[in-house]
């Protein structure tokens, strides 16, 4: 039987990773490791738990994010060096195969279970290489589930994709031009009876857009929430959508019921016209005027809101981020996740910011280590590198110090009205408040904005 090894890698334990409540399973191995035939062997490496020890195998498979693939290179051309042959997948190798493949020996940009067949056949052949291009799969009628009994025990979410693609074209994502724009659905009864098959309880919806983008997607949130409902599943889960799921009252109760713990919403921003160079649209229609009715509508079904927020776009200035600070404190938003504006493989922020000269690292691959949404990677108009990263500095420091952040935890309790959502807002807000702490610019900049 022939040994399939796929690896997740992970090259420095930052941020997000520091914690087990914010740290997410590599489910797209998972779902290789499901259209592998079962004549093969096959084991998920997961550095996040178990470092990478030279392992034997007849094949590797690697995915990795822009900010790891370093280390995925680093494990890839071990292997090659003996003489195993390496395949790369993920977002940053779909982004930019050619840098890929000259550490693998071939590379699948898009999805993969439209193309793995060929891919073991090709190898099985010997003449493994080069580009394989995924098909975007038809998830209506696709039955494959991932295998998650491969996946490490030790996450606390157990992460389910019902959806691809996404129609927007944000600056700062590269989704749309990675799985498409076309949104593509599973139908409700696939996603329930994954669901039932979960042994744990708590789940994340990896969905850009669990809600979609139509009347047909809602009516299949709603015959989720409302399966899951009927079905007594008791999950306690969560997910991300566009700013006017608050719209929709009787969806919001609907996700409640079935065990919504809290949503991510990406705000971005306060500022109009940083919304306009992002594309977000959808925020610029519902109006930052209307960001804390936003918090309001969803507390008031009792789900938490993890509000994003991006700095270091053109033309911030102090003033700004003295209001974002006060807008943070005042909005109830229960989980606040702020990150530097990255330019990434297949934005189109990053063609402009490389267009224009004003990419601030260039020795790739090892740079790429930097594109982790905590390095300043670019160089704004009208602002100073270390503007960023002492205005970064100054608001964590408000939301997380004392009284402040004491005072946004326990209106989180009175908001919610449910233990399990109050303990998780407070687990999270730990998660990020410890990455900030650990992060490599909290002491080397200050954290205060001096009047002028």
């Amino acid at each position: 039987m022939k040994h399939l090894l796929l690896i997740n890698p992970v090259g420095r334990r930052s941020g997000y990773m520091l914690s087990r409540i914010s740290c997410f399973p590599p489910l797209g191995l998972a779902y290789v490791a499901a259209v592998t035939p079962g004549d093969w062997d096959v084991r998920i490496l997961d550095e996040n738990f178990d470092a990478w020890n030279h392992e034997e195998a007849d094949l590797v498979g690697i995915t990795a994010f822009t900010s790891n693939v370093g280390r995925a290179y680093e494990i890839a051309d071990t292997y090659r060096k003996i003489g195993i042959p390496v395949v790369m997948g993920g977002i940053h190798a779909s982004m930019l195969p050619e840098e890929a493949l000259c550490h693998v020996d071939a590379v699948v940009s898009g999805e993969v279970e439209g193309i793995w067949a060929k891919v073991l056949e090709d190898f099985q052949d010997g003449r493994m290489s080069g580009l394989y291009q995924g098909p975007q799969i038809d998830l209506e009628t696709s039955d494959i589930l991932p295998r998650r009994e491969l996946l490490h025990p030790g996450y606390l979410w157990q992460p389910v994709q019902t959806s691809r693609g996404c129609p927007f074209d944000c600056s700062f994502c590269s989704v749309s031009r990675y799985l498409g724009r076309r949104y593509r659905q599973r139908t409700a009864e696939s996603v329930l009876r994954e669901l039932e098959s979960i042994k744990g309880k708590h789940v994340l919806f990896l969905d850009d857009n669990l809600i979609g983008y139509s009347g047909n997607a809602r009516s299949r949130a709603l015959a989720i929430f409302d399966g899951m409902i009927s079905r007594k599943m008791d999950k306690k889960w969560w997910m991300q959508a566009s700013i006017n799921v608050a719209d929709d009252a009787l969806l919001l109760q609907r996700a409640s019921e079935s065990g919504c713990t809290h949503v991510f919403i990406g705000f971005e921003t306060t500022e109009e016209g940083s919304l306009e160079e992002m594309h977000k649209g959808i925020n610029l229609k519902t109006g930052v005027d209307n960001y804390g009715e936003v918090v309001k509508r969803l507390h008031a079904a009792r789900i938490g809101v993890m509000g994003a927020f991006i700095i270091g776009n053109d033309h911030e200035t102090d003033a700004y981020y003295r209001s974002l600070a006060r807008f943070i404190i005042r909005s109830g938003i229960d989980i606040v996740q702020i990150s530097i504006l990255t330019p990434l493989p297949g934005t189109a922020l990053m063609d402009k910011v490389m267009a224009e000269g004003r990419l601030l690292y260039h020795d790739f691959p090892a740079d790429w280590e930097k594109f982790r949404f905590s390095y300043l990677t670019h160089r704004p108009e009208g602002l100073s590198v270390e503007s960023v990263y002492t205005g970064n500095n100054y608001i964590k420091k408000r939301i997380y110090s004392f009284p402040i952040y004491h005072y946004r935890l326990i209106r989180s309790v009175l908001s919610l009205r449910r233990p399990v959502g109050a303990y998780l807002v407070y687990k999270l807000n730990q998660a990020l408040k410890r990455s900030w702490l650990n992060s490599h610019y909290r002491g080397a900049y200050p954290d205060r904005i001096e009047d002028k």
